[in-house]
């Protein structure tokens, strides 16, 4: 059902209060609860006493970044779904953060300096190699876009990329520390990570809306878009470089589902058009993402669980539903 403009801005004040609600809980909340006075005096009036250092120099930044990392990976599933034309198309179900993940493992097993330049610089190499395989699969052929081809590209790729991860953590030493990032979090999110989202997130958000109105071309089938004067394979091309994903895994490690399920919602909700849908998806992925780390801080407090767990918890039965009704 097509939604009006209307829906479309309740829609985005909902999930607007959600995130500032999360964002609140996400700084007050944890193995030190924070009053909401020595929060705000953290903000406009900072001194450096234990709980303002808290909540200025670790807490703050975190919640910024799990937000930016969520609406990064929403607003990429949300692309990549749309210009493969496959619901299930998710840059972890297509093996592109395992393909960054083995990069950083490769970073870290030859004793290169693990900071945030560093991590960023081998997502990007991964994500882009991983890109280029991707690009394999999809061609002007429906039929290469089919549920299973890709699902078995994917899945062949990821489960490749995380056993060479796996071998290279146990032949390094380093499987802690490998193992980690296989299961995601931001434990160790400082305002370089925010930093790093933020410029990234924006600059990739900014592409995404430039290239929209040539994904829902894209969507009208490949004729169409020939008819039209648009290169599908270029845009294909062009979406799938576009490296913001590569941020949310330097900062935020192997997340997985949240590219899965958002554009799904949103699609459902709002129809098809991927202008609104982008950066609707980049909103709701920061309202899911922010909630699942508040949950993975406290379910065995003061113990954390990894994000990806409760992602996954999410993302399987949404995949497999989705899986069983798309049959290609």
């Amino acid at each position: 059902m097509k939604q009006s403009k209307k829906y479309t801005r309740i829609f985005v004040i909902f999930n607007l209060l959600l995130l500032i609600g999360g964002l609140i809980l996400a700084v007050r909340l944890g193995s030190v609860h924070i009053d909401f006075y020595d929060i705000w005096e953290s903000i406009f009036n900072y001194s450096e006493n234990l709980e303002m250092m808290l909540v200025r120099d670790i807490r703050i930044p975190r919640a910024l970044s799990v937000l930016l990392t969520g609406g990064i990976l929403g607003a990429t599933g949300a692309m990549i779904q749309g210009v493969t034309k496959n619901p299930i198309a998710e840059p972890s179900i297509l093996g592109v953060s395992q393909g960054a993940t083995l990069v950083i493992a490769i970073f870290y097993a030859t004793g290169v300096a693990i900071n945030t330049t560093n991590v960023m610089i081998a997502s990007l190499i991964g994500a882009f190699i991983t890109g280029i395989i991707v690009l394999g699969f999809i061609s002007k052929k429906a039929n290469n876009n089919s549920i299973t081809k890709i699902l078995l590209a994917g899945t062949a790729m990821s489960t490749f990329f995380i056993s060479l991860t796996t071998v290279i953590g146990l032949l390094s030493n380093q499987a802690q520390m490998i193992g980690f990032w296989v299961s995601g979090g931001f434990r160790n999110s400082s305002w370089a990570d925010f930093r790093l989202v933020f410029v990234v997130g924006i600059i990739g958000l900014i592409i995404a809306m430039v290239l929209s109105p040539k994904i829902n071309i894209l969507n009208l089938g490949d004729d169409v878009a020939i008819g039209l004067g648009e290169n599908p394979g270029k845009i294909r091309f062009i979406t799938l470089m576009v490296m913001i994903r590569a941020a949310a895994v330097a900062v935020g490690k192997n997340i997985a589902f949240v590219g899965l399920i958002v554009p799904q919602i949103v699609r459902k909700l709002l129809g098809e058009d991927y202008r609104r849908n982008i950066p609707c998806s980049f909103l709701l992925g920061a309202v899911l993402l922010t909630y699942a780390d508040i949950a993975a801080r406290m379910l065995f407090n003061p113990y954390e669980t990894p994000i990806g767990v409760f992602t996954a918890l999410i993302g399987v039965p949404f995949f497999i539903s989705v899986a069983r009704k798309e049959r290609g």
